[in-house]
């Protein structure tokens, strides 16, 4: 009875590391900016990060479902969306899933460069989808009344991130984020040159929330995560949020770390 019981307890951790933590992706919702109730604004903001594209499966379709069901006025993604150049069809895919209108901005992960991807070919395939790859560099949308920066930078691992140049096509705006795939990067975005220039957001993603948690034990972390694992952590100008992603790297398992969309309502 007791090995049994054993067999059935196992059985059900087994199906929870392979298949629930990957497979069931969460959304995590947050408001962001100026007081809700003293505001004229809101705009629904989603970041997506490191997909590791390997197939068009179950969690693939969700997270594109998700997406149009909540109709964002932008989506952010915010690198490792793919590991080699044979799963550019998977993202041309991905993208054709989610709704042409929606504006999306993107950077590269440390896996796109690693992994050697034509960068050209990968940034039809953001242009095709109504997307914009950032590398080092600035650009404005203009949602409502207000104006939205977006910097994207380039990836601190396998890269060259360089905040200073990026800032130079930055225009004052209502409110600035700034896309850098490590979140090891975030203090040099801190600490910038031109402070005058404000960073409200940073978003990363690369950690995968350490993908093998076990009660603050992770066996294994990428490089370039400086200490930010998951979730919110504060500088004196800005905050970074990390996210756990949705795919997996190295190991095909989870476990303490479910995967995650996150939604960022900007109240201005």
């Amino acid at each position: 009875m007791l090995i049994i019981l054993g067999v059935v307890i196992f059985g059900l951790i087994l199906l929870y590391v392979l298949f629930f933590e990957r497979y069931f992706v969460e959304t995590n919702s947050f408001d962001i900016g100026k007081d809700k109730n003293k505001c004229n604004s809101e705009i629904k903001i989603f970041q997506v990060t490191d997909m590791h594209l390997k197939s068009i499966n179950y969690p693939v379709f969700k997270v594109a479902e998700k997406i149009n069901s909540a109709s964002p006025d932008l989506l952010l993604l915010t690198g490792d969306m793919l590991e080699n150049p044979s799963q550019l069809p998977l993202l041309d895919q991905f993208l054709s899933l989610i709704e042409h209108h929606i504006p999306k901005i993107a950077v590269n992960g440390n896996w796109e460069i690693f992994g050697q991807v034509d960068f050209q070919k990968l940034n039809t395939i953001y242009k095709k989808h109504n997307c914009l790859l950032l590398n080092n560099e600035s650009t404005q949308l203009e949602i409502g009344s207000k104006k939205i920066s977006i910097t994207g930078v380039d990836d601190f691992l396998d890269g060259h991130p360089d905040i200073n140049l990026a800032l130079e096509t930055y225009r004052e705006s209502d409110y600035h984020i700034v896309l850098s795939h490590c979140p090891g990067y975030a203090p040099f975005i801190a600490h910038r040159e031109n402070t005058s220039i404000p960073v409200n957001l940073i978003l990363s993603g690369h950690t995968h929330g350490g993908q093998i948690n076990i009660l603050g034990f992770m066996p294994h972390l990428p490089g370039a995560c400086g200490g930010f694992i998951r979730g919110w952590y504060d500088f004196p100008d800005s905050q970074l949020y990390v996210s756990k992603g949705v795919g997996t790297s190295i190991f095909p398992i989870r476990i303490g770390a479910r995967a995650e969309i996150t939604c960022f309502n900007l109240f201005l």
